[in-house]
C-alpha cells in the first residue's frame, strides 16, 4: 500500500460516503471505490459495510483509523520537515563577527531580520579574531563571518560589501596630540601606534603623512586596543564605530583632518555554498540597504 491509501481510507471514513469522499479527494467515485477494494484485497479484511444509505465502519476499520491518522500525519511532518530544510527555513549557522561589526550595528539589524525571516534557524554566534575567520569558513568550522577588507582569502572564499566606514585616531588624554585645534597625519611622526587586526588605517596614515610608522603592540580586540591606549602604551587608528561604542577612562577621539582612509565591513562566505539556511542568509543581504 501506499500513503494516498490511507488517505483515501480517511476521507471515505470522515466523510461516510464514497461520493463525497472522491469529490474531497477529486477523483472519480468507481475509482476511490476500486482502490478501498484493492487495499481491502492486501489487507485481507473489510474495512466497511456498504449499502447504498451508509458506509460505516468494520471493527478492522476503527482499529486502523487511529493508526492510519497518524501515519499521514507523520508522513506529512516529515515531508514538511525536508521541505523547510531544502528552503533553508530550519538548520544551524556557525556565524562569526570582528567587534566593529556589532559597534556599527550592522551584526545586530541583519540577524534580527534574518531570526524574524527564519525563526527555525538556530544561529551560533561568537566573535572570532578577523585573521583566523577566512581559514574556519573555509575549513568549515565557520559558516559565515562578518569581516572587515582588505583582507587576504583563499579562493574559495568571498566576501560581499556592507558597510562603508572612515577612522578616528584614539589617544590618552594626556597625549600633547589634544592640545592641537586640528590633528593633521604629519603631526602623528614619531607616536608609537596600537595595532587593531586590520592594520590598512594605520598605514594609510602613515603614507598620507611621509612617514615609516612606529609599531607597537596588536593585542587583539579593539577593546584591548583602546585599553592599551587608556594606559598610555600608544595611539591608534581605529573604526569610527568605536567612538560612538567604546568609551574608556584617560581615552580621547580625534578625526585626522587631512587623511580619511575607508574600511568596508563585510561578510565573508564560501563561494559555492551548498547549505540551504546558509544560502538563505547570504540571500537575505541582497535586500540589506543602510
Amino acid at each position: 500500500m501506499e500513503i494516498r491509501h490511507f488517505r483515501y481510507f480517511l476521507s471515505v471514513a470522515l466523510n461516510g460516503h464514497f461520493t463525497r469522499a472522491a469529490e474531497q479527494l477529486g477523483i472519480a467515485p468507481p475509482t476511490l471505490s476500486r482502490q478501498i477494494q484493492n487495499m481491502e484485497d492486501e489487507l485481507g479484511v473489510r474495512l466497511f459495510q456498504r449499502n447504498q444509505r451508509f458506509v460505516r465502519l468494520t471493527a478492522a476499520g476503527e482499529a486502523l483509523l487511529v493508526d492510519a491518522q497518524q501515519t499521514v500525519s507523520k508522513f506529512d511532518a516529515a515531508q514538511l520537515s525536508a521541505q523547510r530544510a531544502g528552503r533553508g527555513d530550519v538548520g544551524r549557522i556557525e556565524l562569526g563577527y570582528v567587534a566593529s561589526a556589532a559597534y556599527s550595528g550592522v551584526l545586530q539589524e541583519q540577524v534580527t531580520h534574518f531570526n524574524q525571516s527564519c525563526p527555525g534557524v538556530l544561529l551560533n554566534i561568537r566573535e572570532v579574531g578577523m585573521m583566523m575567520s577566512p581559514a574556519l569558513v573555509r575549513d568549515g568550522l565557520l559558516d559565515l563571518a562578518y569581516v572587515r577588507t582588505p583582507i587576504e582569502l583563499p579562493d574559495e572564499l568571498e566576501t560581499i560589501s556592507l558597510y562603508d566606514e572612515g577612522f578616528v585616531l584614539a589617544l590618552h588624554s594626556s597625549s600633547r596630540l589634544n592640545e592641537l585645534p586640528h590633528i593633521s597625519a604629519a603631526r602623528l611622526a614619531g607616536e608609537k601606534f596600537i595595532l587593531p587586526e586590520q592594520v590598512s588605517g594605520t598605514l594609510a596614515v602613515a603614507s598620507q603623512g611621509g612617514f615609516t610608522p612606529h609599531l607597537g603592540p596588536q593585542p587583539g580586540s579593539l577593546v584591548a586596543v583602546i585599553t592599551l591606549v587608556s594606559l598610555g602604551q600608544g595611539i591608534a587608528v581605529v573604526p569610527e564605530s568605536v567612538l560612538r561604542r567604546v568609551s574608556l577612562p584617560q581615552v580621547n577621539y580625534r578625526p585626522i583632518i587631512d587623511c580619511q582612509p575607508q574600511s568596508c565591513l563585510a561578510l565573508l562566505h564560501r563561494r559555492f555554498e551548498k547549505a540551504p539556511a546558509v544560502k538563505r542568509y547570504i540571500e537575505m543581504l541582497g535586500s540589506y540597504h543602510r
